[in-house]
Order: structure tokens, then C-alpha cells, then sequence
């Protein structure tokens, strides 16, 4: 389906042309002042030197074309020629009832979809998930979503540190405080335990005690690295035990991703690809690409037109030992045997943005990707606190995800209560709900490369641009959705809804199951009879475009900066319009109509960054 602005350009084009211009001059595009109209079209002024004729001149021609047109309700020109527009509403309704037809609302699905991944986690084992973790999570899973709503095939990878030094720390200290454990008995025979000699509470306090032991103690790291070696050649006992490790993190990151709604398709690490670099690195020195520098294993990846210095990539330190390049260059080399993925997006901190171009380069010159297998790196912001730093506890620490996904509910949950009557257990989850709107809606909204504030009494506020005011949005319409059916005979399937049906504290999700089984689902579209009631239809009338925007251009922020504007759309209209006590049923069914159709938008929206609304608000 053809794109709103591409078929006012279309029709703008013909009248170009029809005048004796060239239609390419005839792109439309919204206006920068509403206030005189919706549309306007500067091509007049593009094409004045090209036929040397005053830009004022071929505007009016161009009007005079547009003369009796069917998409144009009014074209105005002004001086030094532009054209002002303002389309129909005959045309409008008529793109709108396509779009509703319509499985993606008139989103066009690839002739050829691409095999996408997403590598968007990046946790190391044993450590609790803390603040940074947030927006890898966030806008990696809204990506996902994104690509796939756009008709490709995508498989979101959680990448786990999972093979590095602090596995060898923490059995270091663990053989420390249980030396009589068998996975440290070279001569033991027997099965090993299947119950993990810890929990994640002990495991996460093990760690950073191993850590800091090491730090001020050179016999005690030696022993942590020699475990570190013994475990990746294979010691039985330290395998086993990894796995333990492997088993209660991953069962404890998977609780959390959960509570953030987040989800991967593959839960691989830097384990899984240990046993293909031998291979990678004899591949590179073979053919060339590989040399010493130093003692270490790098290969150049400058390019002639760089105007910066660009380190050579590294492939191996001066001890023969792999690094976080190497492993990286081995999982491209595996996700490209694997999957044969046609684009790799990394959303990681954009600190590390000269160390993917590095790997992006290495990649492609080694041969382990083609010229056609697109790159990305998604390089994010910092989150800080109100004060402008890096957000940190109380204390001054680093706080942990848990902990922040906690406040924050615990903050819905009073705001939610506060003025309003509602079952504790019904309260929890809506302030569950909500919380994590405001959460994933505060970081969304961002550009992802910008550093943002990560205010928690704005983000959980019902008004201005929240995640909570959109939901609030939906929850409005689908509150009067239920009224309206309840109105015309159809009983609620579930429970009833307060005596205030159109207020905050009334506010109900509608129970109906089905758009066949209920009036408001068999209302028809109709031509707006009202400013407020054209300005929603015509935002609705923008979805198609900007989830191809954000699709194109990586961005889940264009879909928060959409959805705010049409909830703004649909509040205006609905402060304005009497929807329930109308007398006349066919405008009442068009505006029901219309209130279905934002509904179902938004709710797309919504999903494609990551959360959901509740019953009630």
C-alpha cells in the first residue's frame, strides 16, 4: 500500500506535469504551519531556475491544474510560490478504510525478506544485572520487534560472558572455601553432583570477593588464571562446575529478562565458538591477513580514506591468548555458517563504537562476511541520574536492575492507588504493567546515541510525553469502546467498569473478544465532520511511513515521538466531541469507528516497544 504523502506527490506530480513541468517537482510534504495548512509542495521554487520563469508563476499554473481535483480540498498560493494544501476528507476516510483492511495497516511486507540477528544482551555469568544492562535490553528487544513487524526473519542473541576470567575467580574461591568439593579432586571417577554448591545469592556475593582478592593478591590470580586455562582445556571437574555456574545465572538473567519482558532467541556465548578459533586465526594467517606486531596476532584494517587513526585489530595477545575481538570474530564467523544472515545489528554503549568498526572491518576483509552482509552497530547513551551523572545508588554504587525495576513499581503502585479504589492483587500487576511502560517509554523516546536523564517522577507521570499517558490513552478508548456496546445491548464478559466511564479513575479495557461479535467492531468509517476529528485521521494516516522510517533507520524513537502524537490527536478530539451521547448513530458509528482503528494502532505500537497496556488505570 502506497504511502499517504507519496499519493498527494503523485497527484501533485500529474498537475506539474499536466502545466508543462517536470512531476518530480511535485513532492508534498507536511506543513510547517498548520495554522494555514496541512500540506504543502516547494517545487515551484526548485523548478524556477530550471525553466527561468518567476517561481510565483508556475505555482499558479500548477493551481489552475489542480482545479475540481478530488484529493485537494483547497490550494492556496503564496508568495514566493509555495502551494498550500489541504486534502479531503472523502480522501482520507477512503486511505484510512484501506488501511483498516489492511493485516500491517498498509505496511509493505519485502518481495524477499532478510535474515536479521540481533545481538543485544551481552551479560557476563555471575554478575547481577545491574543499570547499564537496562537499554542494551530495551532497545535490542524493541529492534527485534521492529524487523520482524517489518516481514523479516530475526533471531535476537544474548551473547553471555561466559568463558572469561571470572569463571576461573570464582573457582579459585570456591575451592578456597570447599576444598573437599570433587570438582577439584584431579583423581575423583564418579558423576558429579547435579545440585549446583551454591545459590545466585552466593554466587553473586563469591565473584566480586574473588575479584577483589585478586587485585591485591598476585599467588591468588595466578591460581584463578591457571583455573581459568584448566577450565577451557577441558579439567573435567571445572567444567562441571561451569556448568553449574552456566545453570543458576542463566536461570536468574532469564527471571529478570522476563520482568523487563524481554526476550532471546539464543542463549549463546563466548564458550560456544572457543572451539572454531583455533581454525579462524590459522584461516588469517594463511591467507595473508594476519601478522605479528609486537609479539601479538593483528590484522591491519585501516582504509586509504580514513582521515583518523584506526588501530589494527587485534587477534591474539603476545601470550597466545584470545581476546573479546577474537571471540567476537568468531561468532560472525559462526552466525555466518549457522544462520547465513543477511544483516547483524549490535546494540552495545557507543564508547564501543571504534572497536565494531575494527571488527566490522576485520569481518569483511577476512572474507568471514560478503560486502552484501550488512554491519550495524547501535551504539547507545548514557543513562544518568537528575544530576547529569552516570545513574549510581544512594550510596554512590551501581544499582541493581532488580532494584530499580522494584522502585519504580513501587512508585506506579502509589500513584495508581492514590486516588482510586482497587483490588491490591489488581493494583500490583496494573502498577507492573505501567511501570514498565514508563521504563521502556523513558528510554525509547531517546535517540538512542544521546545520553538522557532517568527521571522517575516524570517518566511515571500520566501526562505529557510518558509511557503512562499513552496507556492511559488506550485505556480511555477502550473504556468507551465497552460503554458503547454495553449501550447497544452487548453484555460485558468480564466485570464492570466505574460510574465515570470517560475518566482517569473509570478508565476499563474492553472486555469484547472479538471485532466480529460486537457493534463497535461492525462500525463503519466516515468522512470527518470536525478540524480535531480530520487532525486524527490523519496522523492514523502516518503509521505506514514511519514504521518504515523506523525500520530503515534502526530507530524505536520514531515510534514514541508517532504514538505521542497521535494520543495528542485522539485526546483533542475526544475533549471535543460528545462520542457516547451522540443522537445521530451514523456519525456515532464513524467516530466509533475511528476509536477502533487508534486503538489498534497504538496497540501495535506499544508492543513494538515492548510493553502492554492494563485493564484499568
Amino acid at each position: 500500500m502506497k504511502k499517504f504523502l507519496e499519493l498527494i506527490s503523485e497527484e501533485m506530480g500529474k498537475a506539474f506535469e499536466a502545466a508543462g513541468y517536470q512531476a518530480d517537482l511535485g513532492k508534498v510534504t507536511i506543513s510547517n504551519r498548520p495554522d494555514l495548512c496541512e500540506y504543502q509542495c516547494n517545487g515551484a521554487m526548485a523548478g524556477a531556475k530550471q525553466y527561468h520563469k518567476a517561481p510565483l508563476m508556475i505555482a499558479n499554473d500548477v493551481a489552475e491544474k489542480l482545479q475540481g481535483n478530488t484529493v485537494f480540498s483547497e490550494i492556496s498560493v503564496v508568495a514566493p510560490g509555495f502551494l498550500n494544501l489541504k486534502v479531503t476528507e472523502k480522501f482520507v476516510k477512503e486511505y484510512l478504510q484501506e488501511m483498516r483492511a489492511d493485516a500491517k495497516f498498509g505496511l509493505d511486507m519485502p518481495e524477499k525478506p532478510q535474515m536479521i540477528m540481533v545481538d543485544y544482551g551481552g551479560p557476563n555469568i555471575a554478575k547481577p544485572l545491574h543499570v547499564g544492562h537496562l537499554r542494551p535490553a530495551i532497545i535490542g528487544e524493541s529492534i527485534k520487534r521492529i524487523c520482524r513487524y517489518a516481514g523479516h526473519n530475526v533471531l535476537g542473541d544474548i551473547h553471555l560472558g561466559d568463558w572469561g576470567l571470572q569463571m576461573g575467580l570464582i573457582a579459585t574461591e570456591l575451592k578456597k572455601r570447599h576444598p573437599e568439593l570433587p570438582y577439584f579432586d584431579e583423581a575423583y571417577q564418579g558423576e558429579y553432583p547435579k545440585e549446583a554448591p551454591f545459590t545466585i545469592s552466593e554466587l553473586e556475593e563469591i565473584y566480586p570477593t574473588a575479584s577483589a582478592k585478586s587485585k591485591e593478591d598476585e599467588a591468588y590470580k595466578a591460581e584463578a588464571m591457571e583455573a581459568t586455562y584448566q577450565l577451557q582445556t577441558g579439567a573435567p571437574g571445572l567444567r562441571a562446575l561451569w556448568h553449574h555456574i552456566m545453570d543458576v545465572s542463566v536461570s536468574d538473567l532469564k527471571r529478570n529478562y522476563t520482568d523487563l519482558n524481554v526476550e532471546f532467541d539464543l542463549w549463546k556465548g563466548e564458550s560456544d565458538v572457543q572451539d572454531i578459533i583455533p581454525g579462524m586465526v590459522e584461516k588469517f594467517k594463511n591467507d595473508g591477513y594476519a601478522h605479528e606486531s609486537e609479539g601479538a596476532l593483528v590484522v591491519d584494517v585501516k582504509e586509504e580514506t580514513d582521515t583518523k587513526e584506526m588501530p589494527p585489530c587485534m587477534i591474539l595477545k603476545s601470550d597466545g591468548a584470545s581476546l573479546y575481538n577474537t571471540t567476537d570474530l568468531a561468532t560472525i564467523m559462526d552466525r555466518m555458517d549457522k544462520y547465513q544472515p543477511d544483516k547483524l545489528i549490535y546494540v552495545t554503549d557507543k564508547r564501543q563504537n571504534l572497536y565494531f568498526e575494527q571488527i566490522f572491518r576485520c569481518a569483511r576483509k577476512t572474507g568471514l562476511t560478503g560486502p552484501e552482509t550488512q554491519l550495524i552497530h547501535i551504539g547507545f547513551g548514557t543513562m544518568n541520574g537528575k544530576g547529569g551523572k552516570p545513574f549510581k545508588t544512594r550510596e554512590g554504587g551501581v544499582m541493581r536492575l532488580e532494584n530499580l525495576i522494584r522502585e519504580i513499581n513501587e512508585e506506579m503502585y502509589r500513584k495508581i492507588t492514590e486516588n482510586r479504589e482497587m483490588e491490591k492483587e489488581e493494583a500490583e500487576e496494573t502498577s507492573r504493567i505501567v511501570a514498565l511502560s514508563a521504563v521502556k517509554y523513558g528510554d525509547l523516546a531517546n535517540q538512542a546515541s544521546k545520553d538522557y536523564i532517568f527521571d522517575i517522577d516524570r517518566f511515571t507521570s500520566f501526562e505529557g510525553d510518558t509511557g503512562p499517558y499513552i496507556l492511559y490513552t488506550i485505556v480511555r478508548i477502550k473504556s468507551i469502546l465497552k460503554k458503547y456496546d454495553e449501550q447497544k445491548g452487548i453484555k460485558p464478559v468480564s466485570g464492570g467498569i466505574d460510574n465515570a466511564a470517560e475518566s482517569v479513575s473509570g478508565c476499563s479495557e474492553s472486555v469484547v473478544e472479538s471485532n466480529n461479535d460486537n457493534f463497535a467492531g461492525k462500525s463503519v468509517l466516515r468522512e470527518a465532520t470536525s478540524e480535531s476529528e480530520k487532525a486524527l485521521m490523519l496522523e492514523i494516516a502516518k503509521f505506514n511511513a514511519m514504521l518504515e522510517a523506523a525500520y530503515e533507520e534502526v530507530a524505536p524513537h520514531k515510534i514514541c515521538a508517532y504514538i505521542y502524537d497521535l494520543a495528542n490527536a485522539f485526546n483533542h478530539f475526544y475533549h471535543e466531541t460528545k462520542i457516547l451521547t451522540e443522537e445521530d448513530s451514523e456519525k456515532q458509528s464513524g467516530w466509533i469507528a475511528l476509536l477502533m482503528l487508534t486503538k489498534d494502532v497504538l496497540e501495535v505500537c506499544i508492543d513494538l516497544l515492548g510493553f502492554s497496556a492494563p485493564e484499568r488505570m
